[in-house]
């Protein structure tokens, strides 16, 4: 099992699949370093600007994994195409040259997605992931000139990750332990068998804490370990064991030592305490023998080594009380496990993938700050800290290459993600276009961010979404849309949903309310165990000053959200009455039918308490027990198979909705998780939301 941020739960899935995951039918790339674009059945394109409709979204092109070459004379990154008529989406590798004089090139064909595009050291060889045919994901490998890709792993349950070496002689593997099925069916070719599957599958016997995982099911012991590859041999040696995931090798730079993270304490599925540790390359003992480099009794990950080896940077969470709310501070520590340095204190504000300059002066880092995500960096000993690339800006991620080189994956209001790259203190440059001939066709709202005060005087920002073509004289009907975590952020980035809706005459409000991230830890941690309290009170103030602008009509209102998003509009509408529509997306409202049912009990012990010894606080804070109050026409959605926030939760909701004879719908997406990754599905989420508010809000009589 791949371990992930568990904040993911209520927050950044929806905000990702809402601003990120696309969806298509065909595409052809005409002409190298241009946007895709679709057929002519599909979309005429127009010389005049026009306003944005649903199918735009499938124009627009996931552009990701920015990875330099060790010459820093190439970069490879990855596109993903959507297929609407085929039901698919398919990622390729390409490769576009630093300085940008000569053609971008598709490094893997097209019939199969690959992904995790890294260079060898020595930059001859492309390694990426792929699962080609029927097959599991396994590691690839493409000379630099051209070919065609060669197989490198054979593994029958799959890789997970890998990294090359230093020298680029072996790599290490993250590999889940093999199901019964894995071990039956390679028995039976040993044998010289033909295993068949049996009929009725094996019952899930359960014996752990933390049994399920969205997308993942039902949890058994199989865990995921890391393995060495000697690349001439293809011998696996495995390098770590135990009942214990352990992800995120990085190797050192004299090639004898892997850091990876684990949470090795005596139960782990009882709390977050994940640390680096550190493991000989060719440990005989499968890892018995480790080197604990964190003791923080909070989360610790994404390890990087220092040039010489005698450092490893990584994120901290240091408070082990504010949980999955936490700040992940910027930290040293030697990698003999003997002192760790939090560099970042002061900052107070979340980082992520930190790693040491090649030099080993100094460690950049990403840090989300008052709805930007900025590239940074800090002296290694620590000190004062720089902004490498700042401004109204999504930094997604970077690269650091040689020549002071640096790639990143930037993303602004007016234009999704695309490869940007600096030199030196040259100015950044943007390096692809894979959406800009859309973009230039279409009206785009203007994106503004205030600050204003909340109900009890606390300062709040928001986005504010206005159409194309805005009249400063009219008042438009208004979507107040919420984001999920709760502890994410809107930031300067591309909003297809807020977009889309401002195409459709409406004004959209986007706040950041309490329990936002980019805000500092306090900030966060206002909602701590009260959760639809002093964050309604803030999305209602960002309501009532478009309304004071003269924005906003106050008689033309709908509130809507997914995930926590959908969570806080629930308890919206049991405390007002002052929205016509509203939209409750894949949301929770009654809490205790999700103890043991979804998959964050650990969360909700430390937040809540258990639900028999503190159920006061629990009922009190179920939006469902104020059901009677809700009078806006609500549409309720979700995923069949959510265990993030299980279905449940929106079949009780509409249920007593139902019962109460309010306006209510219910939609359930079939085979579908916390995010839908249906391509026509999350069309018709579009359509139904925009047909909704459309009704209710703007009084248009529609199918809905």
């Amino acid at each position: 099992m791949k371990i992930k941020r568990l904040v993911l739960m209520f927050g950044m899935l929806s905000a990702a699949l809402i601003i990120i995951v696309p969806f298509a039918s065909n595409g052809q790339l005409k002409g190298m370093n241009k946007p895709f674009l679709q057929k002519t059945e599909e979309r005429i394109p127009s010389t005049q600007k026009r306003l944005m409709v649903i199918d735009d979204y499938i124009q627009i092109r996931s552009v990701r994994d920015p990875q330099l070459s060790p010459k820093g004379d190439l970069i490879a990154y990855t596109v993903t195409v959507p297929y609407l008529k085929k039901e698919k989406k398919e990622t390729r590798i390409w490769v576009a040259p630093f300085d940008g004089k000569s053609k971008t090139i598709p490094y893997t064909s097209k019939g199969h997605s690959s992904s995790q595009p890294r260079w060898d050291p020595t930059g001859r060889y492309l390694a990426f992931m792929s699962a080609r045919g029927d097959g599991e994901t396994q590691v690839y490998t493409l000379f630099r000139k051209g070919g065609e890709a060669m197989q490198l792993t054979d593994v029958r349950q799959g890789v997970e990750n890998f990294v090359w070496s230093p020298d680029g002689s072996k790599m290490a593997l993250v590999i889940k332990d093999p199901s019964p099925e894995d071990i039956a069916a390679e028995k039976a070719e040993k044998e010289g068998k033909k295993y068949v599957k049996p009929k009725v599958p094996e019952p899930h016997v359960i014996d752990r804490l933390q049994f399920k995982l969205d997308y993942e099911g039902y949890l058994d012991r199989r865990r995921t370990h890391i393995y060495v590859l000697d690349i001439k041999s293809r011998k696996l040696l495995q390098v770590t064991s135990g009942d214990y995931d352990d992800f995120q090798p990085t190797w050192s730079p004299d090639g004898r030592f892997i850091a990876f993270v684990s949470n090795r304490t005596d139960a782990p599925d009882t709390n977050y305490n994940q640390d680096i540790w550190v493991v000989a390359s060719d440990s005989p003992d499968k890892g018995k023998n480790l080197i604990q480099v964190t003791t923080n009794p909070g989360e610790d990950g994404s390890p990087a080594w220092s040039p010489d080896g005698k450092w490893i940077t990584h994120y901290s969470k240091t408070d082990v009380d504010a949980i999955v709310f936490a700040t992940e501070h910027l930290a040293v520590s030697s990698s003999t496990g003997e002192q760790t340095k939090i560099l970042t204190e002061k900052l107070g504000r979340r980082i992520s993938e930190p790693c040491f300059s090649n030099d080993g002066q100094s460690i950049y880092f990403i840090v989300e700050d008052e709805g930007k995500r900025h590239l940074a960096r800090i002296p290694a000993s620590g000190g004062n800290i720089e902004r490498v690339i700042d401004g109204k800006v999504s930094v997604g991620s970077f690269t650091l290459g040689s020549k002071k080189r640096i790639g990143a994956l930037v993303s602004k209001p007016n234009l999704p993600g695309e490869i940007f790259v600096q030199e030196k203190t040259s100015e950044l440059r943007k390096l692809t276009t894979l959406n800009d001939e859309l973009i230039s066709e279409l009206k785009l709202a203007t994106v503004e961010k205030a600050c204003f005060k909340s109900s009890d005087g606390t300062e709040i920002e928001s986005f504010f979404y206005k159409p194309p073509s805005f009249n400063p004289e009219m008042k438009y009907p208004t979507i107040l849309w919420i984001h999920g975590g709760p502890d994410a952020q809107y930031e300067f980035n591309f909003d297809f949903l807020a977009q889309l809706f401002c195409a459709n005459g409406y004004f959209v409000v986007m706040p950041n309310p309490r329990g936002s991230s980019g805000y500092g830890q306090d900030f966060t941690l206002e909602i701590f165990a009260d959760w639809g309290n002093k964050d309604y009170q803030d999305v209602m103030a960002a309501v009532d000053y478009a309304i004071e602008q003269k924005w906003a009509d106050p008689d033309r209102l709908g509130v809507g959200g997914w995930s926590y998003g959908g969570i806080l509009t629930n308890y919206v509408i049991t405390k007002t009455d002052r929205f016509e529509g509203a939209v409750s997306g894949a949301s929770l409202a009654l809490f205790a039918c999700n103890y043991g049912h979804d998959q964050y009990q650990r969360w909700y012990e430390k937040e809540f308490g258990l639900p028999w010894e503190n159920r006061e606080l629990w009922e009190r804070l179920s939006p469902y027990n104020k059901v009677e109050k809700i009078v806006t026409p609500t549409l309720i959605m979700g995923g069949a198979v959510d265990w993030n926030v299980p279905i449940i939760n929106s079949e009780q909701l509409y249920m007593a909705l139902k019962r109460l004879g309010r306006t209510t719908k219910l939609v359930v997406y079939p085979d579908e998780h916390h995010g839908l990754e249906k391509l026509a599905n999350q069309k018709d989420r579009y359509e139904r939301y925009l047909a909704w508010y459309d009704k209710y809000v703007k009084g248009i009589e529609t199918e809905d």
